[in-house]
């Protein structure tokens, strides 16, 4: 942790467990006997129970979205950014609940556990996991904590799918969606990249066809290529310009002799980094996720009927240099709510830093991430504080 805790940080956080004893029948109608959320809260619930926001992780994201975990931290959560005394989820008047997908590696049940029922570890054989059963998660969830509505759900990416999914699926429990850098359903060319990382990681000798833990191993190399295809795409040619440009770390560039440049060190690191404290069966699990989820499918391919089930407000946020989601996917999910007659505040910040932008401090986008939360206080009632 710092020598000094930020003034607008919500400090040193310790993350909770629900436990869900019932069985859960996922939509490929498997069933889990049991299963469990490790999630983190920032702020306080007031006395109406409603000032409660649901934030959403990324593909690779997890329960701390906030604040410090230990003492020795010297990162805090990976959206401190946005959450804490006086940013845009302000924790002021907000009570944040951030939790780990089912199916994630951080705690909440997925393969990496074990299944009751056998005794092994799940591995390959957890069942496959959807945008819609993460959200049916969620609302246990949120009844395990005598919460009966959301002020909003809010997340980027994947996170912005989910939030999609709620507002379809529990229209009346929810007062506003924020959706950033997301998209009604992935391009054939993002379903590609996927399956790329997917493939590396399945064709990995150490992947033991998903049972690397129990032959005592880990697909090191599939998971480090897998982390950094997706980290290529997560950022712009200008953000990799900008920060390595051709600048070389080692070897003789006259010669072509062991040439190693700045940005292949750096994709090397964060594939190290990634493969040691991610699991490989989940990385499958939650790119196929992204790739199934299209809301549209059962209303007859028609996203406008799809959101037209809806109830809440809509913030919808895209970024200039976005590539993986581009604003133009973005500005599917609005002109269908305009057609489906739903309020909706949309916005293109412009920054250089590609699909990782809703990570960042951009100014801009977060004066207008602030601004639009500040109406879901006034229309909650929540101006008061708690």
């Amino acid at each position: 942790m710092p020598a000094q805790i930020p003034s607008d940080s919500v400090g040193l956080v310790t993350p909770e467990r629900a436990r869900f004893e019932a069985p859960f029948t996922v939509q490929s109608g498997q069933t889990l006997p049991e299963f469990e959320l490790v999630y983190e809260t920032y702020g306080e619930l007031n006395a109406a129970r409603s000032n409660a926001v649901l934030i959403y992780h990324a593909l690779s994201g997890h329960h701390h979205a906030a604040g410090y975990s230990t003492m020795e931290d010297q990162k805090p959560g990976w959206w401190d950014t946005c959450i804490g005394p006086g940013k845009p989820l302000d924790t002021n008047r907000f009570f944040i609940v951030s939790l780990n997908n089912l199916g994630g590696c951080h705690g909440s049940t997925g393969p990496r556990s074990i299944n009751p029922e056998t005794g092994r570890v799940y591995g390959p054989d957890f069942p496959t996991i959807t945008v819609r059963d993460w959200v049916r998660s969620q609302k246990l969830l949120m009844e395990n904590l005598n919460i009966d509505r959301w002020a909003a759900v809010v997340g980027g990416s994947l996170g912005a799918m989910q939030a999609m999914q709620w507002a379809i699926d529990y229209p009346e429990q929810l007062g506003h969606a924020v959706l950033i850098a997301g998209a009604p359903k992935l391009s054939a060319q993002n379903i590609a990249f996927n399956e790329i990382a997917r493939q590396a990681i399945t064709t990995d000798p150490d992947y033991h066809g998903g049972r690397y833990l129990e032959a005592g191993s880990n697909p090191v190399r599939g998971l480090m290529l897998a982390r950094m295809v997706g980290h290529v795409t997560y950022q712009s040619d200008h953000s990799w310009a900008d920060k390595f440009g051709r600048e070389i770390k080692s070897g003789d560039i006259e010669r072509g002799q062991e040439v190693e440049f700045q940005v292949e060190s750096y994709l090397h690191y964060q594939g190290r980094s990634f493969s040691q404290h991610f699991d490989a069966n989940t990385y499958v699990l939650m790119t196929r996720a992204l790739d199934y989820f299209d809301p549209a499918r059962e209303f007859g391919d028609d996203l406008v009927a799809a959101l037209r089930t809806t109830a809440c407000d809509f913030m919808v946020t895209a970024f200039s240099t976005d590539w993986r989601f581009s604003p133009s996917r973005s500005k599917e999910i609005v002109d269908a709510l305009i057609h489906a007659g739903k309020s909706v505040v949309s916005t293109v910040i412009d920054t250089p830093f590609g699909h990782d932008a809703f990570l960042l401090p951009v100014e801009r986008y977060l004066d207008v991430f602030s601004a639009y939360m500040d109406r879901v206080a006034r229309q909650e009632g929540l101006n008061n504080g708690r």
